[in-house]
């Protein structure tokens, strides 16, 4: 008679390249606010969040559960970039970042999907 484990531990996760690929794109849009416009508030917040979306990255890569930081980072710019389109009329640049951020919210929800899909199976198996 074989036992089953009842491990609750995920499988590591593969490189995360959407949410390093938007962290990218925010610092690419923090510098170049700063170098057109001269914006320091642009290079602020566009290295912090990218460097803070790029962590969120490697801890979705070593554990796809681990979408805490990510999703607290895309939720505040995806407010605030949200808000900004709203109050300017204007969909560049603030527009884009939101659609982005909410097309990663769907990413993120698919892969945690699919992740518990596939946990199943796997208990299922054994």
């Amino acid at each position: 008679m074989k036992t089953r484990s009842k491990s609750n531990k995920m499988p590591a996760g593969e490189t995360d390249y959407i949410t390093y690929a938007y962290a990218g794109a925010i610092t690419a849009g923090g510098l170049i606010g700063f170098f057109t416009k001269g914006s320091v508030p642009s290079l602020a917040a566009g290295l912090s969040c990218g460097a803070l979306l790029a962590l969120g990255g490697f801890q979705m890569s070593s554990d796809p559960k681990n979408v805490g930081l990510t999703l607290a980072v895309a939720g505040a710019l995806a407010g605030v970039m949200g808000f900004r389109t709203f109050k300017t009329g204007k969909f560049m640049p603030a527009g884009l970042v939101a659609a982005m951020r909410y097309i990663d919210y769907l990413y993120i929800a698919l892969l945690l999907m699919v992740l518990r899909l596939l946990h199943r199976m796997y208990n299922k198996s054994q």
